[in-house]
């Protein structure tokens, strides 16, 4: 079996490390920071722990996977998961609110009958059929398979069915996320309710192709999960797993460069000037920072391209609360932008002043994050334009301090109750994950030109593989999971790897 060296420990590169090394391969994983996990990180003090990354997860089976097939203990048996229920309370811009069952097609049409009238139910439950059709014509060539060499074919294919709508004298099929919630939902809560599963990964639902409605169907149809102590504990179990599978890790140590020798990828260039040999080499980085590596060697013709342009990222505040989490709180609360427009125009713009975004509010009922039970830990999040926060702490404070006004909404008397706040901004991002400008990456969706497509996990480097959420089949843990699958494949079974069946 043959050497591989993978850089980053982010969780698709620790993903593909264990399955290689289960495979027979000798892998050695190379992190420039001081622990695993890339985006999936924790921040402590005082007694209060808080996730930094996602703070919840969808599609727990990818990770099933991953543990039944590196060893004999499963997933459950390394971390506990909990089910979210309700999924999340929505606030709107005009006060109403709805909270959302888990995973439960009647008893979503029933709190959305209830909060939003008659009938409101019944249009989102239909559309969530459509989007089951969509995810049914996906599911396997956007997480389960390679990119198909003939990528243009999903480019080009829409594969939501639409409901014909008339307009204009003229009969039209939704073609964008927003048109879907304008012309299918036909209710301006349902729409915003839709379009921010998009926005979660700072995609603009005015131009994000209808195909994203397989977003809102993951969360409903295999639920939300929490991880207890946080998520930060389930990087920490693949990380034991690979660890126990004899995988190498590395930390401090910052690659330079890849190697090549006969035309293919042949070991890593380290900053302190070491040189590792390797048979294969898995690049769990920003497509920027890979091109680096590889001295313009690779050869993107042909190839799905990376949008040069800096995405948006994830701003975050971290709350240390006094007093206890009243009962019957919710675990995540979204609290929808006052003005959707200027929201969603800021992403591109990058206007002169900040602008009050959709914050997601995240109260996890875990012992574990508190000093004790007259306290409680909280995270407020928004996707927010990049660069705007750089050598501005200022600005980054009323951005924050809009944060916190719009989760009062969520937790009563919250101004009163915070003893401290951290604020972490898209650039701190950057720095701890190396995501270009702390950018969130987006799954992979079908339609839109290609433009909402990621690289496929093999490079025209021979030997080279990209692996991640920056790579097919894109970001969330679901879909970085998915890619060390993928990459793990194509290297034991060789280029005619299908995925799993």
């Amino acid at each position: 079996m043959g050497r591989i060296a993978v850089i980053g420990a982010g969780m698709g590169a620790m993903a593909a490390a264990a399955r290689l090394a289960v495979a027979g391969h000798r892998v050695a994983v190379y992190e420039r920071a001081e622990t695993y996990g890339g985006a999936v990180r924790r921040f402590e003090r005082d007694g209060f722990g808080f996730d930094t990354g996602p703070g919840l997860l969808t599609l727990p089976a990818v990770w099933r996977d991953l543990f039944i097939k590196t060893g004999k203990e499963p997933l459950e048996a390394c971390v506990e998961l909990v089910q979210v229920d309700p999924s999340a309370r929505h606030v709107f811009a005009d006060g109403t609110e709805v909270a959302v069952p888990n995973a439960s097609r009647a008893g979503v049409v029933a709190a959305l009958d209830e909060a939003l009238g008659a009938g409101a139910g019944g249009r989102w439950g239909d559309f969530l059929v459509r989007a089951r059709e969509a995810w049914d014509r996906t599911r396997r060539p956007l997480l389960e398979e390679p990119l198909w060499p003939d990528w243009q074919v999903l480019a080009d294919r829409e594969p939501y069915p639409a409901v014909p709508h008339k307009r204009l004298l003229r009969t039209r099929r939704a073609a964008t996320l927003a048109e879907v919630g304008a012309w299918e939902l036909r209710d301006p809560r349902l729409a915003v309710l839709l379009e921010s599963h998009a926005l979660a990964y700072g995609l603009d639902p005015r131009v994000t192709p209808a195909s994203a409605a397989v977003l809102p169907y993951m969360e409903h149809a295999f639920g939300s999960w929490y991880v207890r102590g946080g998520v930060r504990k389930l990087a920490r179990a693949v990380y034991e797993r690979c660890v126990a599978r004899r995988v190498e890790f590395h930390f401090g140590a910052e690659v330079t460069g890849v190697l090549e020798k006969n035309g293919r990828a042949a070991g890593l260039e380290l900053a302190d000037g070491q040189v590792t040999e390797a048979d294969h080499v898995v690049a769990g980085v920003h497509p920027v920072r890979l091109r680096e590596l590889t001295e313009r060697l690779l050869d993107d013709e042909g190839d799905v391209r990376p949008d040069p342009a800096p995405r948006p990222g994830r701003f975050t505040v971290l709350l240390a609360l006094r007093g206890p989490r009243e009962a019957g709180a919710v675990h995540r609360t979204v609290v929808h932008a006052p003005d959707r427009t200027a929201e969603l125009d800021s992403l591109a713009s990058r206007p002169a002043e900040p602008v009050r975004p959709t914050v997601t509010v995240l109260r996890p009922d875990d012992p574990a994050l508190r000093p004790d039970e007259e306290h409680e830990s909280v995270v407020l999040s928004a996707v927010v334009p990049t660069e705007t926060d750089r050598h501005l702490p200022e600005r980054s404070e009323r951005l924050a301090d809009l944060l916190v006004t719009s989760a009062e909404a969520a937790i009563p008397g919250l101004r009163e109750r915070v003893l401290w706040r951290e604020v972490r901004t898209p650039d701190q991002g950057e720095e701890e994950t190396g995501a270009g400008f702390g950018g969130v990456s987006a799954p992979s969706l079908a339609a839109g030109e290609g433009r909402f497509l990621h690289p496929a996990n093999t490079t025209r480097f021979p030997g080279l593989y990209r692996v991640g959420g920056w790579s097919h089949p894109g970001g969330g843990l679901p879909h970085a999971g998915m890619s060390g699958a993928l990459v793990a494949g194509l290297i034991v079974e060789g280029p005619e790897f299908r995925g799993s069946q």
